[in-house]
């Protein structure tokens, strides 16, 4: 079982933002890949698009509590691979770095996860969102903004396929 965690925050005000990059690539690889569509779990607090021994899921913790959804998915399935996406304001836009048992690198939802985890041995897909005159003053402001370049979310699943992370 391989589970994939697309990171981000639930409701219609953050629809299309930065910070829900995580979101819009596990909906463009349901889509892709016509996977079941997301269904509501409570169980795991979150929406959920199960395929066979893949697991797709969209947390609705709010992204810094991410983890405790995490965990919950983690604890009744005990997945042998655990993928998570995730915007990042450190890697410019388009950039696209995957990365095996490092730290939260400030990241309020993976700092979530590796604490209710209780480890960080997980994979991550770190989807750059910087612009290119570099890292705004007012991050929250940023994040939380539309994300306008929407042709990255293929490239992104297309690198996810590429590493045979699904």
């Amino acid at each position: 079982m391989i589970i994939i965690v697309g990171l981000g925050n639930p409701g219609e005000k953050y629809t299309n933002t930065r910070h829900n990059i995580g979101f819009d690539v596990v909906d463009e690889i349901v889509e892709e890949n016509n996977f079941p569509q997301f269904k509501l779990s409570k169980k795991f607090n979150a929406l959920v698009s199960k395929e066979k021994i893949l697991i797709l899921a969209k947390p609705l913790t709010f992204m810094n509590e991410s983890g405790k959804s995490v965990q919950a998915l983690c604890s009744f399935y005990k997945p042998k691979e655990l993928i998570v996406v995730q915007d990042d304001i450190d890697l410019k836009v388009g950039e696209i770095k995957i990365v095996k048992n490092r730290g939260s690198a400030g990241h309020k939802g993976i700092e979530s996860i590796i604490k209710e985890l209780g480890t960080k041995d997980f994979t991550r897909v770190r989807v750059g969102i910087q612009p290119e005159k570099g890292k705004p003053e007012n991050i929250e402001k940023f994040v939380l903004g539309k994300f306008r370049e929407r042709e990255i979310i293929k490239k992104v699943v297309e690198e996810i396929k590429k590493a045979q992370l699904c």
